[in-house]
């Protein structure tokens, strides 16, 4: 079983930055890919960003990309997400995953672990 606790979320005005952590418990965790999702009212669940297991490999939606980076420290069981350049778009309540011991993917059902995600909004 694996826990996953996002932090790092807020209020802040367009232009700014925000780093958001998730931070893992289990044995599994640098063997599963990771992912962050985002959620704004009204809207389906999306893609944002995911890295490899060794943190080597990394995607982007088209959205993010170029502003937003995602990053991961094994030793200490934790995804971060650093997002520069926010956008009131990127208002939304962001969720990190975990896919148990496998590759990330772009894709919410591939996986097994969500946290309760935290909330993100961006004034403009």
């Amino acid at each position: 079983q694996v826990q996953l606790v996002e932090s790092g979320g807020g209020l802040v005005q367009a232009g700014g930055s925000l780093r958001l952590s998730c931070a893992a418990s289990g044995p599994t965790f640098s063997s599963s890919g990771m992912g962050w999702f985002r959620q704004a009212p009204g809207k389906e669940r999306e893609f944002v960003a995911a890295i490899s297991q060794s943190g080597l490999i990394k995607d982007y939606a088209d959205s993010v990309k170029g502003r937003f980076t995602i990053s991961r420290d094994n030793a200490k069981n934790t995804v971060y997400l650093r997002m520069n350049s926010l956008k009131p778009e990127d208002t939304a309540v962001y969720y990190c995953a975990a896919v148990d011991r496998g590759t990330y993917s772009l894709m919410a059902y591939d996986y097994d672990y969500w946290g309760q995600g935290t909330q993100v909004t961006v004034s403009s």
